[in-house]
């Protein structure tokens, strides 16, 4: 049993309200799509059948005038000859046949009128089609956005993503510890300096006091 019944339901369907009810979204969109293209073919065909039917009834028209013409001919000619009954008979059958070409008129009425009807269902359906697909490419995106948030999630739940970050605080601890060490390495090196420092300071303080005594004991020996 197909999704719409009639060629009214598809045009005044709620896509929308049809997808938020259905199980599968994406399977419904493409049953509703498959089953509007199927509505759209039989409707062109429709309208191609009846465009026909127009030219097949112009044909015809076309013929049954040329007969009239011709009765009308054959009338007037049985007059120039002294024969009425042969003229009445004449524009008897050319009756005959202009109301045969006024019923083949008002065919030819309806059928234009069907001819406008078909245009304007295919082009609602053609219209509805269009709306149709945006939603399906819309639901499509969608769903992949959707798919591609689970395997980002699936992934960060898996035994590898704890390893890796285990990994990482290992090197983030080894890390800590080098520069630790330099920084002790750092401090040390400064203290070594220091005492290099106050050393030479102890040094240059006993040579101030040599080079005293030495002058001290020149200026006794004068």
């Amino acid at each position: 049993m197909g999704i719409f019944s009639r060629f009214a339901d598809i045009v005044n369907s709620n896509i929308s309200a049809l997808l938020d009810k259905a199980e599968d979204p994406e399977k419904m969109i493409r049953l509703i799509i498959q089953e509007m293209e199927d509505t759209l073919v039989e409707v062109r065909t429709n309208s191609a059948k009846a465009i026909a039917d127009k030219k097949e009834l112009a044909r015809k028209v076309t013929a049954i005038e040329e007969q009239i013409s011709e009765w009308a001919q054959k009338a007037t000619l049985a007059l120039t000859k002294q024969r009425e009954d042969l003229a009445r008979a004449a524009l008897i059958e050319k009756q005959k046949l202009e109301n045969v070409v006024k019923g083949l008129h008002d065919e030819q009425t309806l059928v234009e009128e069907t001819i406008e009807k078909l245009t304007n269902e295919i082009a609602k359906l053609e219209s509805k089609i269009t709306e149709t697909r945006a939603k399906q490419q819309a639901l499509v995106i969608r769903s992949e956005a959707a798919s591609n948030r689970r395997d980002v999630q699936k992934h960060l739940h898996t035994s590898r993503t704890h390893e890796a970050m285990a990994k990482f605080e290992q090197y983030s601890r080894k890390i800590d510890e080098l520069e630790a060490e330099a920084d002790l390495y750092s401090k040390t090196g400064n203290a070594k300096s220091l005492d290099q420092e106050f050393a030479e300071l102890q040094a240059q303080d006993e040579i101030d006091q040599e080079l005293a005594k030495l002058k001290e004991q020149m200026n006794k020996d004068k």
